[in-house]
Protein backbone atom coordinates (compact mmCIF):
# COMPACT_ATOMS: atom_id res chain seq x y z
CA UNK A 1 0.00 0.00 0.00
CA UNK A 2 2.78 2.43 0.91
CA UNK A 3 4.44 1.74 -2.47
CA UNK A 4 1.24 2.80 -4.27
CA UNK A 5 1.06 5.94 -2.16
CA UNK A 6 4.64 6.90 -2.92
CA UNK A 7 4.23 6.35 -6.68
CA UNK A 8 0.85 8.11 -6.81
CA UNK A 9 1.91 11.19 -4.82
CA UNK A 10 4.29 12.72 -7.44
CA UNK A 11 1.62 12.21 -10.15
CA UNK A 12 -0.95 13.90 -7.91
CA UNK A 13 1.33 16.88 -7.31
CA UNK A 14 2.17 17.10 -11.01
CA UNK A 15 -1.54 17.18 -11.93
CA UNK A 16 -2.16 19.88 -9.30
CA UNK A 17 0.65 21.99 -10.80
CA UNK A 18 -0.84 21.48 -14.27
CA UNK A 19 -4.09 22.91 -12.89
CA UNK A 20 -2.06 25.91 -11.70
CA UNK A 21 -1.64 25.31 -7.94
CA UNK A 22 1.46 24.64 -5.90
CA UNK A 23 0.81 21.83 -3.38
CA UNK A 24 0.18 23.23 0.12
CA UNK A 25 -1.85 20.53 1.86
CA UNK A 26 -0.48 17.14 2.91
CA UNK A 27 -1.57 13.93 1.11
CA UNK A 28 -2.26 11.56 3.97
CA UNK A 29 -5.67 10.22 2.95
CA UNK A 30 -6.17 6.97 1.03
CA UNK A 31 -9.09 6.02 -1.26
CA UNK A 32 -11.12 4.51 1.63
CA UNK A 33 -10.63 7.65 3.73
CA UNK A 34 -11.83 9.77 0.82
CA UNK A 35 -14.98 7.66 0.41
CA UNK A 36 -15.46 7.71 4.19
CA UNK A 37 -15.58 11.51 4.40
CA UNK A 38 -18.54 11.74 1.98
CA UNK A 39 -20.28 8.73 3.52
CA UNK A 40 -19.92 10.41 6.93
CA UNK A 41 -21.28 13.74 5.67
CA UNK A 42 -24.29 12.10 3.96
CA UNK A 43 -24.80 10.23 7.27
CA UNK A 44 -28.13 8.42 7.10
CA UNK A 45 -28.12 8.34 10.90
CA UNK A 46 -28.12 12.13 10.88
CA UNK A 47 -30.35 13.08 7.93
CA UNK A 48 -32.97 10.32 8.18
CA UNK A 49 -33.22 10.65 11.96
CA UNK A 50 -33.36 14.45 12.10
CA UNK A 51 -36.03 14.65 9.37
CA UNK A 52 -38.01 11.54 10.24
CA UNK A 53 -40.67 13.62 12.03
CA UNK A 54 -40.96 15.82 8.93
CA UNK A 55 -41.52 12.69 6.83
CA UNK A 56 -44.26 11.38 9.15
CA UNK A 57 -46.48 14.40 8.39
CA UNK A 58 -45.56 15.05 4.73
CA UNK A 59 -47.03 11.97 3.12
CA UNK A 60 -45.99 9.51 5.81
CA UNK A 61 -44.35 6.09 5.24
CA UNK A 62 -45.58 5.74 1.62
CA UNK A 63 -43.73 8.90 0.52
CA UNK A 64 -40.73 8.25 2.77
CA UNK A 65 -40.05 4.72 1.50
CA UNK A 66 -40.78 5.17 -2.21
CA UNK A 67 -39.31 8.67 -2.18
CA UNK A 68 -36.08 7.22 -0.79
CA UNK A 69 -35.90 4.71 -3.67
CA UNK A 70 -36.72 7.22 -6.44
CA UNK A 71 -34.81 10.25 -5.20
CA UNK A 72 -31.80 8.08 -4.31
CA UNK A 73 -31.65 6.88 -7.93
CA UNK A 74 -31.69 10.48 -9.22
CA UNK A 75 -29.01 11.55 -6.72
CA UNK A 76 -26.82 8.70 -8.00
CA UNK A 77 -27.06 10.20 -11.50
CA UNK A 78 -26.12 13.67 -10.17
CA UNK A 79 -23.22 12.15 -8.22
CA UNK A 80 -21.93 10.21 -11.25
CA UNK A 81 -22.04 13.30 -13.47
CA UNK A 82 -20.26 15.36 -10.78
CA UNK A 83 -17.69 12.59 -10.25
CA UNK A 84 -16.76 12.74 -13.94
CA UNK A 85 -15.93 16.47 -13.72
CA UNK A 86 -14.13 15.92 -10.38
CA UNK A 87 -11.82 13.38 -12.04
CA UNK A 88 -10.67 16.06 -14.50
CA UNK A 89 -10.19 18.77 -11.81
CA UNK A 90 -9.31 17.19 -8.44
CA UNK A 91 -8.76 20.33 -6.30
CA UNK A 92 -9.89 21.52 -2.84
CA UNK A 93 -11.98 24.24 -4.50
CA UNK A 94 -13.85 21.48 -6.32
CA UNK A 95 -17.15 22.79 -7.72
CA UNK A 96 -16.21 26.43 -8.21
CA UNK A 97 -12.84 25.59 -9.79
CA UNK A 98 -14.63 23.25 -12.24
CA UNK A 99 -17.18 25.99 -13.03
CA UNK A 100 -14.40 28.56 -13.48
CA UNK A 101 -12.47 26.32 -15.88
CA UNK A 102 -15.53 25.33 -17.92
CA UNK A 103 -17.55 28.56 -17.83
CA UNK A 104 -15.36 31.47 -16.77
CA UNK A 105 -14.87 33.73 -13.73
CA UNK A 106 -18.54 34.65 -13.14
CA UNK A 107 -19.68 31.02 -13.09
CA UNK A 108 -16.84 30.12 -10.73
CA UNK A 109 -17.62 33.01 -8.37
CA UNK A 110 -21.33 32.22 -7.90
CA UNK A 111 -20.80 28.44 -7.77
CA UNK A 112 -18.21 29.02 -5.04
CA UNK A 113 -20.49 31.21 -2.94
CA UNK A 114 -23.40 28.75 -3.25
CA UNK A 115 -21.14 25.83 -2.33
CA UNK A 116 -19.58 27.68 0.61
CA UNK A 117 -22.96 28.76 1.96
CA UNK A 118 -24.26 25.20 1.64
CA UNK A 119 -21.26 23.71 3.46
CA UNK A 120 -21.39 26.22 6.34
CA UNK A 121 -25.17 25.75 6.62
CA UNK A 122 -24.45 22.02 6.66
CA UNK A 123 -22.26 22.27 9.78
CA UNK A 124 -25.01 24.28 11.48
CA UNK A 125 -27.78 21.86 10.47
CA UNK A 126 -25.86 18.71 11.45
CA UNK A 127 -24.40 19.93 14.73
CA UNK A 128 -27.60 21.62 15.91
CA UNK A 129 -29.44 18.39 15.07
CA UNK A 130 -26.89 16.53 17.21
CA UNK A 131 -27.53 19.04 20.02
CA UNK A 132 -31.31 18.38 19.94
CA UNK A 133 -30.73 14.60 20.06
CA UNK A 134 -28.29 15.10 22.95
CA UNK A 135 -31.01 17.15 24.70
CA UNK A 136 -33.49 14.28 24.21
CA UNK A 137 -30.98 11.80 25.69
CA UNK A 138 -30.30 14.06 28.70
CA UNK A 139 -34.06 14.37 29.12
CA UNK A 140 -34.38 10.58 29.38
CA UNK A 141 -31.35 10.16 31.63
CA UNK A 142 -31.57 13.12 33.99
CA UNK A 143 -35.01 14.66 33.40
CA UNK A 144 -33.24 17.63 31.79
CA UNK A 145 -35.67 19.88 29.87
CA UNK A 146 -34.05 21.19 26.68
CA UNK A 147 -34.59 24.93 26.19
CA UNK A 148 -33.35 27.00 23.22
CA UNK A 149 -30.65 28.45 25.50
CA UNK A 150 -29.38 25.11 26.81
CA UNK A 151 -29.43 23.61 23.29
CA UNK A 152 -27.28 26.52 22.10
CA UNK A 153 -24.75 25.73 24.85
CA UNK A 154 -24.62 22.04 23.80
CA UNK A 155 -24.32 23.13 20.16
CA UNK A 156 -21.39 25.46 20.96
CA UNK A 157 -19.54 22.66 22.79
CA UNK A 158 -20.03 20.34 19.77
CA UNK A 159 -18.67 23.02 17.40
CA UNK A 160 -15.59 23.51 19.60
CA UNK A 161 -14.91 19.77 19.71
CA UNK A 162 -15.10 19.62 15.90
CA UNK A 163 -12.73 22.58 15.54
CA UNK A 164 -10.15 20.97 17.85
CA UNK A 165 -10.35 17.57 16.10
CA UNK A 166 -9.90 19.20 12.69
CA UNK A 167 -6.92 21.24 13.88
CA UNK A 168 -5.08 18.03 14.75
CA UNK A 169 -4.53 17.27 11.03
CA UNK A 170 -6.03 15.37 8.13
CA UNK A 171 -4.62 12.01 9.31
CA UNK A 172 -6.86 12.12 12.41
CA UNK A 173 -9.84 13.31 10.33
CA UNK A 174 -9.26 10.38 7.96
CA UNK A 175 -9.03 7.84 10.82
CA UNK A 176 -12.22 9.22 12.43
CA UNK A 177 -14.07 9.03 9.10
CA UNK A 178 -12.97 5.42 8.61
CA UNK A 179 -14.29 4.54 12.09
CA UNK A 180 -17.43 6.51 11.21
CA UNK A 181 -18.19 4.22 8.23
CA UNK A 182 -18.23 1.13 10.42
CA UNK A 183 -20.11 2.99 13.17
CA UNK A 184 -22.83 3.98 10.67
CA UNK A 185 -23.13 0.50 9.14
CA UNK A 186 -23.06 -1.17 12.56
CA UNK A 187 -25.45 1.45 13.99
CA UNK A 188 -28.03 0.89 11.26
CA UNK A 189 -27.82 -2.91 11.68
CA UNK A 190 -28.08 -2.71 15.50
CA UNK A 191 -31.00 -0.24 15.43
CA UNK A 192 -32.95 -2.15 12.78
CA UNK A 193 -32.11 -5.50 14.35
CA UNK A 194 -33.35 -4.34 17.76
CA UNK A 195 -36.54 -2.80 16.32
CA UNK A 196 -37.33 -5.94 14.30
CA UNK A 197 -36.46 -8.57 16.92
CA UNK A 198 -37.40 -7.06 20.31
CA UNK A 199 -40.97 -5.61 20.22
CA UNK A 200 -43.89 -8.03 19.83
CA UNK A 201 -45.97 -5.48 17.88
CA UNK A 202 -45.04 -4.52 14.31
CA UNK A 203 -46.70 -2.72 11.42
CA UNK A 204 -47.65 -4.60 8.25
CA UNK A 205 -45.73 -4.31 4.97
CA UNK A 206 -48.81 -2.55 3.61
CA UNK A 207 -48.43 0.12 6.30
CA UNK A 208 -44.66 0.52 5.84
CA UNK A 209 -44.92 0.98 2.07
CA UNK A 210 -48.43 2.33 1.70
CA UNK A 211 -49.60 4.34 4.73
CA UNK A 212 -50.47 7.93 3.82
CA UNK A 213 -50.42 10.74 6.36
CA UNK A 214 -50.80 14.43 5.66
CA UNK A 215 -50.30 16.86 8.52
CA UNK A 216 -49.12 19.76 6.35
CA UNK A 217 -52.46 21.55 5.99
CA UNK A 218 -52.21 21.33 2.18
CA UNK A 219 -55.02 19.44 0.45
CA UNK A 220 -53.24 18.50 -2.80
CA UNK A 221 -51.73 14.99 -2.47
CA UNK A 222 -49.31 15.73 -5.34
CA UNK A 223 -47.99 18.85 -3.56
CA UNK A 224 -47.51 16.89 -0.31
CA UNK A 225 -45.65 14.11 -2.16
CA UNK A 226 -43.32 16.64 -3.80
CA UNK A 227 -42.46 18.29 -0.45
CA UNK A 228 -42.11 14.84 1.16
CA UNK A 229 -39.28 14.02 -1.28
CA UNK A 230 -37.13 16.59 0.53
CA UNK A 231 -36.37 14.16 3.38
CA UNK A 232 -34.29 12.07 0.98
CA UNK A 233 -32.84 15.01 -0.94
CA UNK A 234 -31.74 16.73 2.28
CA UNK A 235 -30.04 13.57 3.54
CA UNK A 236 -28.16 13.14 0.26
CA UNK A 237 -26.17 16.35 0.40
CA UNK A 238 -22.49 16.78 1.11
CA UNK A 239 -20.94 14.13 -1.12
CA UNK A 240 -18.78 16.88 -2.66
CA UNK A 241 -16.64 16.39 0.47
CA UNK A 242 -14.62 13.76 -1.47
CA UNK A 243 -13.75 16.41 -4.04
CA UNK A 244 -12.84 19.03 -1.40
CA UNK A 245 -10.34 16.64 0.20
CA UNK A 246 -8.81 15.56 -3.12
CA UNK A 247 -5.62 17.60 -2.57
CA UNK A 248 -5.05 15.50 0.57
CA UNK A 249 -5.90 12.18 -1.14
CA UNK A 250 -3.53 9.84 -3.00
CA UNK A 251 -4.50 8.99 -6.60
CA UNK A 252 -7.11 11.75 -6.37
CA UNK A 253 -8.21 11.68 -10.06
CA UNK A 254 -9.61 8.17 -9.42
CA UNK A 255 -10.09 8.12 -5.62
CA UNK A 256 -12.25 11.28 -5.35
CA UNK A 257 -14.82 10.39 -8.09
CA UNK A 258 -15.05 6.83 -6.79
CA UNK A 259 -15.51 8.22 -3.27
CA UNK A 260 -18.47 10.34 -4.44
CA UNK A 261 -20.32 7.51 -6.22
CA UNK A 262 -19.58 4.83 -3.62
CA UNK A 263 -20.75 7.07 -0.75
CA UNK A 264 -24.10 7.61 -2.51
CA UNK A 265 -24.99 4.00 -3.31
CA UNK A 266 -23.89 2.65 0.08
CA UNK A 267 -25.93 5.37 1.85
CA UNK A 268 -28.88 4.61 -0.44
CA UNK A 269 -28.96 0.99 0.77
CA UNK A 270 -28.25 1.80 4.44
CA UNK A 271 -30.90 4.55 4.56
CA UNK A 272 -33.58 2.31 3.06
CA UNK A 273 -32.90 -0.37 5.70
CA UNK A 274 -32.97 2.27 8.48
CA UNK A 275 -36.27 3.88 7.37
CA UNK A 276 -37.84 0.43 7.01
CA UNK A 277 -36.74 -0.57 10.54
CA UNK A 278 -38.06 2.64 12.12
CA UNK A 279 -41.41 2.57 10.34
CA UNK A 280 -41.90 -1.18 10.92
CA UNK A 281 -41.63 -0.56 14.69
CA UNK A 282 -44.02 2.42 15.05
CA UNK A 283 -46.43 1.61 17.88
CA UNK A 284 -48.61 4.74 18.09
CA UNK A 285 -48.45 7.01 15.01
CA UNK A 286 -49.99 10.12 16.61
CA UNK A 287 -47.93 9.62 19.78
CA UNK A 288 -44.74 9.35 17.70
CA UNK A 289 -45.53 12.55 15.78
CA UNK A 290 -46.40 14.51 18.95
CA UNK A 291 -43.70 13.00 21.19
CA UNK A 292 -42.67 14.96 24.29
CA UNK A 293 -39.00 14.14 23.55
CA UNK A 294 -39.21 16.38 20.47
CA UNK A 295 -37.50 13.57 18.51
CA UNK A 296 -39.91 11.04 16.89
CA UNK A 297 -37.27 8.27 16.43
CA UNK A 298 -36.54 8.51 20.19
CA UNK A 299 -40.25 7.82 20.84
CA UNK A 300 -40.11 4.76 18.56
CA UNK A 301 -37.08 3.50 20.53
CA UNK A 302 -38.89 4.12 23.84
CA UNK A 303 -42.08 2.32 22.75
CA UNK A 304 -40.18 -0.62 21.27
CA UNK A 305 -37.34 -1.13 23.74
CA UNK A 306 -38.10 0.78 26.94
CA UNK A 307 -35.95 3.52 28.43
CA UNK A 308 -32.67 1.58 28.69
CA UNK A 309 -32.68 0.34 25.10
CA UNK A 310 -33.83 3.73 23.82
CA UNK A 311 -30.89 5.47 25.51
CA UNK A 312 -28.36 3.07 23.96
CA UNK A 313 -29.75 3.53 20.44
CA UNK A 314 -30.03 7.30 20.87
CA UNK A 315 -26.40 7.42 21.95
CA UNK A 316 -25.42 5.45 18.82
CA UNK A 317 -27.25 8.02 16.67
CA UNK A 318 -25.64 10.99 18.47
CA UNK A 319 -22.13 9.58 17.97
CA UNK A 320 -22.90 9.11 14.25
CA UNK A 321 -24.09 12.72 14.05
CA UNK A 322 -20.88 13.89 15.71
CA UNK A 323 -18.82 11.96 13.12
CA UNK A 324 -20.96 13.58 10.42
CA UNK A 325 -20.44 17.13 11.74
CA UNK A 326 -16.70 16.54 12.03
CA UNK A 327 -16.46 15.43 8.38
CA UNK A 328 -18.57 18.41 7.28
CA UNK A 329 -16.27 20.78 9.18
CA UNK A 330 -13.31 19.28 7.30
CA UNK A 331 -15.02 19.78 3.92
CA UNK A 332 -16.17 23.34 4.68
CA UNK A 333 -12.76 24.44 5.96
CA UNK A 334 -11.08 23.12 2.77
CA UNK A 335 -13.56 25.12 0.72
CA UNK A 336 -12.77 28.27 2.76
CA UNK A 337 -9.05 27.58 2.25
CA UNK A 338 -9.37 27.07 -1.52
CA UNK A 339 -11.70 30.02 -2.09
CA UNK A 340 -9.30 32.24 -0.10
CA UNK A 341 -6.30 30.90 -2.02
CA UNK A 342 -7.98 32.35 -5.12
CA UNK A 343 -8.73 35.66 -3.39
CA UNK A 344 -12.53 35.35 -3.19
CA UNK A 345 -13.17 35.96 0.53
CA UNK A 346 -12.76 39.09 2.66
CA UNK A 347 -9.42 38.69 4.45
CA UNK A 348 -8.31 35.93 2.06
CA UNK A 349 -4.63 36.27 3.05
CA UNK A 350 -5.53 35.15 6.57
CA UNK A 351 -7.85 32.21 5.73
CA UNK A 352 -5.51 30.52 3.25
CA UNK A 353 -2.66 30.00 5.71
CA UNK A 354 -1.82 26.41 6.66
CA UNK A 355 -0.11 25.11 9.79
CA UNK A 356 3.55 24.23 9.12
CA UNK A 357 3.19 21.33 11.59
CA UNK A 358 -0.06 19.64 10.51
CA UNK A 359 -0.69 21.13 7.05
CA UNK A 360 -4.18 22.09 8.24
CA UNK A 361 -5.79 25.42 7.23
CA UNK A 362 -6.16 26.54 10.88
CA UNK A 363 -7.86 29.92 10.39
CA UNK A 364 -10.25 28.36 7.84
CA UNK A 365 -11.35 25.76 10.42
CA UNK A 366 -12.08 28.47 13.00
CA UNK A 367 -13.93 30.63 10.47
CA UNK A 368 -16.12 27.66 9.49
CA UNK A 369 -17.26 26.90 13.05
CA UNK A 370 -17.77 30.59 13.97
CA UNK A 371 -19.99 31.18 10.91
CA UNK A 372 -21.90 27.95 11.68
CA UNK A 373 -22.47 29.26 15.23
CA UNK A 374 -23.84 32.57 13.89
CA UNK A 375 -26.08 30.79 11.36
CA UNK A 376 -27.79 28.73 14.08
CA UNK A 377 -28.01 31.58 16.62
CA UNK A 378 -31.55 32.62 15.50
CA UNK A 379 -32.77 29.17 16.66
CA UNK A 380 -32.70 30.71 20.16
CA UNK A 381 -35.83 32.60 19.17
CA UNK A 382 -37.47 30.62 16.35
CA UNK A 383 -37.61 27.01 15.10
CA UNK A 384 -38.47 28.46 11.69
CA UNK A 385 -35.10 30.19 11.65
CA UNK A 386 -33.34 26.86 12.24
CA UNK A 387 -35.35 25.28 9.43
CA UNK A 388 -34.17 28.09 7.13
CA UNK A 389 -30.56 27.23 8.02
CA UNK A 390 -31.14 23.57 7.20
CA UNK A 391 -32.80 24.57 3.93
CA UNK A 392 -29.96 26.93 3.02
CA UNK A 393 -27.61 23.96 3.33
CA UNK A 394 -29.38 22.08 0.53
CA UNK A 395 -30.59 25.14 -1.37
CA UNK A 396 -27.03 26.43 -1.63
CA UNK A 397 -25.24 23.17 -2.27
CA UNK A 398 -27.66 21.38 -4.63
CA UNK A 399 -27.60 23.98 -7.45
CA UNK A 400 -23.81 24.19 -6.96
CA UNK A 401 -23.64 20.47 -7.90
CA UNK A 402 -25.49 21.05 -11.14
CA UNK A 403 -23.53 24.09 -12.37
CA UNK A 404 -20.27 22.23 -13.21
CA UNK A 405 -22.35 19.44 -14.82
CA UNK A 406 -24.30 21.97 -16.91
CA UNK A 407 -21.08 23.73 -17.96
CA UNK A 408 -19.45 20.41 -18.81
CA UNK A 409 -22.43 19.63 -21.11
CA UNK A 410 -22.14 23.08 -22.66
CA UNK A 411 -18.39 22.70 -23.19
CA UNK A 412 -18.93 19.54 -25.28
CA UNK A 413 -15.65 18.44 -26.85
CA UNK A 414 -13.73 21.23 -25.11
CA UNK A 415 -13.97 19.18 -21.91
CA UNK A 416 -11.13 16.69 -21.51
CA UNK A 417 -12.35 13.84 -19.27
CA UNK A 418 -10.17 12.52 -16.47
CA UNK A 419 -9.39 8.81 -15.91
CA UNK A 420 -12.84 8.27 -14.27
CA UNK A 421 -15.51 9.07 -16.85
CA UNK A 422 -18.95 8.00 -18.07
CA UNK A 423 -17.99 7.56 -21.72
CA UNK A 424 -20.99 7.72 -24.08
CA UNK A 425 -23.37 7.88 -21.09
CA UNK A 426 -21.91 11.21 -20.05
CA UNK A 427 -24.42 13.38 -21.92
CA UNK A 428 -27.72 11.60 -21.04
CA UNK A 429 -26.73 11.23 -17.37
CA UNK A 430 -25.61 14.88 -17.27
CA UNK A 431 -28.89 16.12 -18.76
CA UNK A 432 -30.96 14.01 -16.31
CA UNK A 433 -28.87 15.36 -13.40
CA UNK A 434 -29.33 19.02 -14.36
CA UNK A 435 -33.11 18.62 -14.90
CA UNK A 436 -33.48 16.87 -11.54
CA UNK A 437 -31.53 19.56 -9.66
CA UNK A 438 -33.62 22.30 -11.30
CA UNK A 439 -36.80 20.52 -10.08
CA UNK A 440 -35.67 19.99 -6.49
CA UNK A 441 -34.37 23.56 -6.23
CA UNK A 442 -37.94 24.71 -6.90
CA UNK A 443 -39.25 22.23 -4.28
CA UNK A 444 -36.83 23.62 -1.66
CA UNK A 445 -38.41 27.06 -2.10
CA UNK A 446 -42.05 26.00 -1.58
CA UNK A 447 -43.93 26.59 1.69
CA UNK A 448 -44.10 23.31 3.61
CA UNK A 449 -47.22 23.86 5.72
CA UNK A 450 -50.53 25.68 5.43
CA UNK A 451 -51.72 28.25 6.34
CA UNK A 452 -48.54 30.18 5.57
CA UNK A 453 -47.73 32.35 8.61
CA UNK A 454 -44.54 34.05 9.80
CA UNK A 455 -43.74 30.79 11.63
CA UNK A 456 -44.48 28.41 8.77
CA UNK A 457 -43.08 30.60 5.98
CA UNK A 458 -40.17 29.08 4.02
CA UNK A 459 -37.42 31.65 4.45
CA UNK A 460 -34.82 29.65 2.50
CA UNK A 461 -35.30 31.44 -0.85
CA UNK A 462 -35.01 34.82 0.91
CA UNK A 463 -31.81 33.75 2.66
CA UNK A 464 -30.50 32.45 -0.68
CA UNK A 465 -31.42 35.70 -2.48
CA UNK A 466 -29.67 37.76 0.23
CA UNK A 467 -26.56 35.58 -0.12
CA UNK A 468 -26.50 36.02 -3.90
CA UNK A 469 -26.96 39.80 -3.53
CA UNK A 470 -24.06 39.92 -1.04
CA UNK A 471 -21.92 37.80 -3.40
CA UNK A 472 -22.75 40.22 -6.24
CA UNK A 473 -21.91 43.28 -4.14
CA UNK A 474 -18.65 41.71 -2.94
CA UNK A 475 -17.74 40.81 -6.52
CA UNK A 476 -18.27 44.43 -7.50
CA UNK A 477 -16.13 45.68 -4.58
CA UNK A 478 -13.34 43.09 -4.55
CA UNK A 479 -13.95 40.71 -7.44
CA UNK A 480 -10.72 41.83 -9.11
CA UNK A 481 -8.71 40.01 -6.44
CA UNK A 482 -10.50 36.72 -7.29
CA UNK A 483 -8.09 34.90 -9.58
CA UNK A 484 -8.11 31.10 -9.92
CA UNK A 485 -5.07 30.10 -11.99
CA UNK A 486 -5.61 30.34 -15.73
CA UNK A 487 -5.20 27.33 -18.00
CA UNK A 488 -1.52 26.74 -18.71
CA UNK A 489 -0.23 28.30 -15.50
CA UNK A 490 1.62 25.12 -14.47
CA UNK A 491 5.00 26.74 -15.10
CA UNK A 492 4.01 29.69 -12.89
CA UNK A 493 3.15 27.28 -10.04
CA UNK A 494 6.55 25.61 -10.37
CA UNK A 495 8.36 28.98 -10.41
CA UNK A 496 6.37 30.18 -7.38
CA UNK A 497 7.39 27.02 -5.56
CA UNK A 498 11.07 27.59 -6.34
CA UNK A 499 10.74 31.17 -5.01
CA UNK A 500 9.09 29.92 -1.82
Amino acid sequence: MSHTHSSAAPRDEQLLRQLGYQPQLVRRMGPFGNFAVSFSVISVLSGCMTLYGFGLVTGGPAVMMWGWVGVGAMVLLVGAALAEVTSAYPTSGALYFMADRLGGRGWGWYTGWLNLLGLLGGIAGIDYGAATFTGALLNMQFGFTPTPGSLMVIYTVILLVHAVLNLAGVRLVSVLNSISVWWHVGGVLVIVGALVLVPSHHQSAGFVFGHWSNGTGWSSPLYVVMIGLLLTQYTFSGYDASAHLSEETTGAAMSAPRGIVRSIWTSWIAGFVLLFGLTFAIKDYAGTVGTSTGVPPAQIFLDALGTGGAKVLLLAVIVAQLFCGNAETAAASRMVFAFSRDGALPGSGWWRRTSPRTGTPVAAVWLSVVVAFLLALPAMWSVTAYNAVVAINVLGITPAYALPIFLRLRAGRRFTPGPWNLGRWSRPIGVAAVVWVALVTVLFCLPQSSPVTSDSFNYAPIVLACALVLATVWRWIAGRSYAPPAVGSARMAELAEEVV
